[in-house]
């Protein structure tokens, strides 16, 4: 009789461990979801064909001195392609620099840069747009900083009245990508908005320049801009 409890309870003592082995397995194995939420697509606005004569700015913040991937330059990745926008539809080019100029260091100026995102800061611009109110379309192009906007285009943003004008966003980044930040642009430009924008990976703008020629050209082109 004793015999048999003892067997009895080894039998139970090893169902449990299966349990509790085939319990811890199963949540060791449960998929863990680390990856961001994808970016919404940038609203499109309902009838781009009607930007066809209307007039342009073409603003933009663009750096110059040591940049990831490319070094030292004395073109920014954005300019490069501001360029390519205003030879495709002669637009008005409008470069916004803050009144005190980056640092030429790349680190130096990421920590600036990062420091100004979680302040919310708002670099004072060295210059304003001429006669904003005559333009009804306003390319805004930036690199991406900290998976955002550079704080001095949010100065930029906020600058003017942009009641019934589109802004139409175009970035250089590490890829050919938008953050999705774009599709918070009328929060700031208030009255703007938005059809849809384009990225491009700034160091093929900076070293291939002709490689980036006809995606901007198609995507003008589907704007119903060109």
């Amino acid at each position: 009789m004793k015999k048999q409890i003892i067997s009895l309870m080894t039998a139970l003592f090893a169902l449990l461990c299966i349990l509790t082995l085939t319990a811890c397995g199963s949540n060791a194995a449960a998929p863990q979801s680390s990856a961001p939420a994808s970016p919404q697509e940038t609203p499109v606005k309902n009838d781009v064909k009607d930007l066809k004569g209307k007039k342009i700015l073409i603003a933009y913040f663009s750096r110059t001195g040591e940049n990831y991937q490319v070094g030292n330059i004395t073109k920014g990745n954005t300019h490069i392609v501001a360029d390519m926008i205003a030879k495709e539809t002669g637009g008005t080019l409008f470069e916004i620099r803050p009144s005190r100029p980056y640092p030429v260091s790349y680190k130096e100026t990421t920590e600036i840069a990062k420091k100004e995102l979680s302040q919310g800061a708002r670099p004072e611009l060295a210059e304003k747009v001429s006669d904003f109110a005559r333009y009804d379309v306003i390319f805004l192009g930036y690199p991406i900083w900290w998976n955002d906007l550079p704080m001095p285009v949010y100065t930029f943003l906020e600058s003017y009245d942009f009641s019934g004008r589109t802004i139409i966003p175009f970035v250089t980044s590490a890829g050919d990508v938008l953050s999705g930040k774009e599709n918070t642009l009328p929060t700031y430009a208030k009255g703007a908005s938005v059809a849809k924008g384009i990225g491009i990976e700034g160091k093929r703008a900076q070293q291939q320049p002709r490689s980036v020629e006809p995606q901007i050209h198609e995507w003008l082109k589907g704007l119903g801009i060109i």
